[in-house]
């Protein structure tokens, strides 16, 4: 006879909370909001640093360096590629939010790959167009795990920290 799967995801060690199925410790979706406002101000400062570290290195290699200039646009990915992907899992809003990406399914960590995914299909999905947005914020809203649709695609969840 098959056994009956439950919707929830099985019980996985966060090494921040006992274990239990995610939609008890899911991350609300106030928190992610927060957590993104608080996001775009470390975005501007990471690419303020950037592009300062950008003209150091085109004056040190007369002109040759300014090539990565090309890399801006692309700086709230790297942001959020190295800090979901580092060893906190969560971007300094989302730490400041008390909340973390994880690999429900897997129990796994993000890595860094999967991090600047999950970031760049975000922010494919605000740019490109308002219904898509609407969308991916929507599937979260009435799904229990508050999961939004990037979310699912790669399989992560957001979840309190503590």
């Amino acid at each position: 006879m098959r056994e009956t799967q439950s919707p929830y995801a099985d019980r996985f060690q966060t090494g921040y909370a006992p274990q239990v199925p995610v939609p008890y410790v899911r991350g609300s979706l106030g928190a992610r909001f927060l957590a993104y406002l608080l996001d775009i101000l470390f975005i501007f400062g990471f690419t303020a640093l950037l592009t300062l570290l950008i003209t150091v290195i085109g004056v040190l290699t007369f002109g040759l360096g300014w090539t990565l200039f090309a890399i801006l646009p692309a700086s709230g990915i790297l942001y959020s590629a190295i800090t979901v992907g580092g060893p906190a899992q969560s971007t300094w809003g989302m730490r400041m939010m008390g909340l973390r990406v994880f690999a429900p399914e897997s129990g796994a960590r993000v890595d860094y790959l999967t991090a600047a995914i999950h970031a760049l299909l975000f922010y494919v999905a605000v740019a490109s167009a308002f219904l898509l947005w609407v969308l991916d914020v929507g599937i979260g809203l009435v799904r229990a795990d508050r999961r939004l649709g990037h979310d699912l695609i790669l399989g992560l969840a957001v979840v309190r920290a503590g």
